[in-house]
C-alpha cells in the first residue's frame, strides 16, 4: 500500500517519531470514518533485526547489514501493509533503492526528515545506556556520511521534515500522501524481466528443428521448390515461408537453426525486457523463425 522512508542522523530522535506516525496510522485505520482496505502498520528497524550498532564501523558487515533491512521491507511490501522502515537511510543510493523497489509493488511512497544537529545527535546519543549507544567514532563518521533528503528528487518525494522542536509528525500530510498520492508505475529499469514458461527451451529447440525437417523432405520431394511452402508441423500448426528458387542445403538450414536458437536461448534463460507477457508457444516460435529465415534467404 505504502512505503514511508525515516531518515536522520544517528541519535536523531527517528524511532520516536517513528512509534508516533505508528500510532497515528493505527489509530486513523480504527476510525469509524475510514473505509478503506484492512491495513497493518509495520514498522522495520536495526532493532527488530537485532543489527548491531557496531556493524556500521566495517563496511564489510554494514553491507549485509543494510541487504538484511532491504530484504525484511521487500518481504512485508504489499498492498494491505503501510512500512515504516525506520533507520539512518543515510545514503541516497539506498534510498533510491528502496524507492525503486515500491515502484515495482505500486506503492505510494514518502520520507521523513527527522532534523536535528550534529550537537544534539552528539547529546542524546551519550545521555543513551551503552548497548544501544553508537560508539563516539562511528557517530562521528555516520553524521560526516550522512547525505540529506532533498524534495527535488523523485525518490525522496514527498519530503516532510521533522524538526526537534514539534511536539508529533505531520501525520494527516503524511496519510494523504500514503492514501491518495501518485501511484507511479513501473519504469524500463525497475520493471522485473517477463519469466518464460518452464518447456520454452524445449519449444524452440524442437519447433526449428521439425521446420527444418519439414523444409528438408519437401526439397526432396520437389527438387528446385521455391516461392510460398506450407510447412505441415502438426493438424494445427501450419506455418507459411516464402522460399528461394533454389534448394537450400541441410547444413544451412542447420547454421540458421543453431543462431536463431542462440539468439533467443537468452531471452528465455535469463528474461526479456519486452513489455507484456512474451508468447513462447510453438505457433510464435515457428512465426519467429520463419521470420528470421526469410530474412537469411533474401539473395
Amino acid at each position: 500500500m505504502a512505503l514511508i522512508t525515516i531518515s536522520g542522523f544517528p541519535s536523531s530522535g527517528k524511532s520516536r517519531r517513528a512509534g508516533q506516525l505508528k500510532t497515528y496510522l493505527e489509530n486513523r485505520l480504527q476510525d469509524p470514518s475510514y473505509s478503506g482496505p484492512q491495513l497493518k502498520v509495520i514498522v522495520i528497524s536495526d532493532h527488530t533485526l537485532n543489527i548491531d550498532r557496531a556493524v556500521y564501523g566495517d563496511g564489510r558487515q554494514e553491507k549485509p547489514a543494510r541487504a538484511a533491512l532491504f530484504t525484511t521491507m521487500q518481504r512485508q511490501m504489499g498492498k494491505d501493509a503501510i512500512v515504516i522502515v525506520d533507520a539512518m537511510n543515510y545514503i541516497k543510493g539506498f534510498r533510491y533503492q528502496m524507492y525503486c523497489a515500491a515502484r515495482e509493488h505500486s506503492l505510494r511512497v514518502c520520507t521523513v526528515f527527522v532534523a536535528a544537529t550534529p550537537d544534539l545527535s552528539r547529546e542524546w546519543n551519550a545521555a543513551r545506556d551503552a548497548q544501544d549507544a553508537y560508539p563516539s567514532e562511528i557517530l562521528e563518521n555516520l553524521i560526516v556520511r550522512f547525505e540529506e533528503p532533498s524534495s527535488m528528487v523523485r525518490w525522496d518525494s514527498p519530503l516532510f521534515t521533522v524538526d526537534r522542536t514539534d511536539d508529533d509528525v505531520p501525520g494527516e500530510q503524511i496519510w494523504t500522501a500514503i492514501t491518495s498520492g501518485v501511484v507511479k508505475p513501473p519504469n524500463a529499469g525497475t520493471s522485473k524481466a517477463a519469466v518464460a514458461p518452464t518447456d520454452a527451451l524445449h519449444t524452440l529447440e524442437h519447433t526449428s528443428a521439425a521446420m527444418v525437417t519439414e523444409i528438408m523432405s519437401q526439397q526432396s520431394a520437389n527438387p528446385g521448390m521455391g516461392g510460398v511452402a506450407t510447412l505441415p508441423l502438426s493438424d494445427s500448426l501450419r506455418p507459411k515461408i516464402t522460399l528461394p528458387l533454389r534448394n537450400i542445403t541441410l547444413s544451412e538450414l542447420q547454421r540458421m537453426k543453431r543462431q536463431f536458437v542462440t539468439i533467443h536461448k537468452k531471452a528465455i534463460t535469463l528474461g526479456t525486457t519486452e513489455k507484456g507477457s512474451v508468447d513462447w508457444s510453438e505457433a510464435s516460435v515457428a512465426d519467429k523463425f520463419v521470420t528470421y529465415m526469410e530474412e537469411n534467404l533474401k539473395p
